[in-house]
């Protein structure tokens, strides 16, 4: 089977068994949005806090499609050309210099403003691609970019072409398949928003967590990755604790065992590797260590 026809046959339950073969665990709630995106050429945004597991959805995915990952890091003061592209200036230069040493000027306009002189940003790329299936654009934490650049991504997201004055304008052969994620640090557009589909990714449930933690962790035994579930989810409820620990933590700390060899998650273990999870020295004031472990049926003291 090619992967164009792996594509077109791909279903909502296909979708779930090549994530999680991937070690990605996905609800069927997400996997069906994918799934949508996928189909209806809609590009989706993933908002959810820190840690979730949104950004790696998209490197999975493209895992998966056997594609392409392309991704933009949004930060604030980001620009379009910044996303788009820039003209390799010290490669022109030298080209000129080449020129002028031959005696041959006349066509060095037309040649230093073609496209081997492009440097080619994400968005221009996911224009630009030609591989079987198209890639997977990833628009990362699009909410530390200026409202500025929002709006021009929801007017790139319209007509996915760049114009480029020196060349014209590039139109995609292949639409990308567009997944953006936020942190919602603050309320994105509503004119993005009603371009995209919408998922929002929460915390893992229990089971979830734990089943991620099986797939992923070598070396620790079950019941300290239930213990480690259950202490992440008391402190992910505590109001005191301003950074919660996402999912990315939990692993973290999981692994970390596993490398200490940990058999229990007792007091001593819990406070030599607390870091793990907690990541500001006010949390880790506030954390009360035994009395979580007491709910979880740890060893305190």
């Amino acid at each position: 089977m090619s992967k164009a026809d792996f594509l077109e046959g791909l279903t909502i339950d296909t979708l779930i068994e090549r994530l999680e073969k991937h070690l990605y665990v996905a609800d069927r709630s997400l996997a069906t949005a994918l799934y949508l995106a996928i189909k209806m050429n809609k590009p989706l945004l993933i908002e959810g806090e820190p840690g979730c597991g949104k950004t790696e959805i998209a490197k999975v995915l493209a895992e998966v499609l056997q594609t392409d990952l392309i991704r933009l890091q949004c930060y604030e003061g980001l620009d379009a050309s910044d996303a788009i592209y820039e003209w390799n200036y010290p490669k022109q230069l030298l080209y000129i210099r080449l020129l002028e040493n031959k005696g041959d000027l006349r066509d060095v306009e037309s040649e230093i403003f073609s496209e081997k002189f492009l440097l080619k940003r994400p968005l221009l790329a996911a224009v630009m691609h030609e591989g079987e299936i198209p890639p997977v654009l990833l628009i990362d934490e699009i909410d530390r970019a200026d409202e500025e650049f929002e709006g021009f991504l929801l007017e790139f997201l319209a007509e996915f072409q760049v114009t480029i004055p020196e060349i014209g304008t590039i139109k995609c052969k292949k639409q990308p398949i567009v997944i953006l994620t936020s942190n919602r640090t603050r309320e994105i557009g509503d004119g993005l928003k009603r371009r995209c589909l919408y998922y929002y990714q929460s915390y893992p449930s229990r089971e979830k967590e734990l089943k991620i933690l099986k797939l992923k962790v070598r070396g620790l035994d079950e019941s300290v990755m239930a213990k480690i579930v259950d202490f992440v989810n008391v402190v992910r409820q505590r109001p005191e604790i301003s950074k919660k620990p996402g999912i990315s933590e939990s692993l973290d700390w999981a692994n970390a065992l596993a490398r200490l060899s940990a058999r229990d998650l007792n007091r001593d273990t819990v406070m030599a590797t607390l870091s793990c999870i907690i990541k500001t020295q006010e949390d880790l004031m506030r954390m009360d260590v035994d009395s979580i472990l007491s709910m979880i049926g740890g060893k305190s003291g």
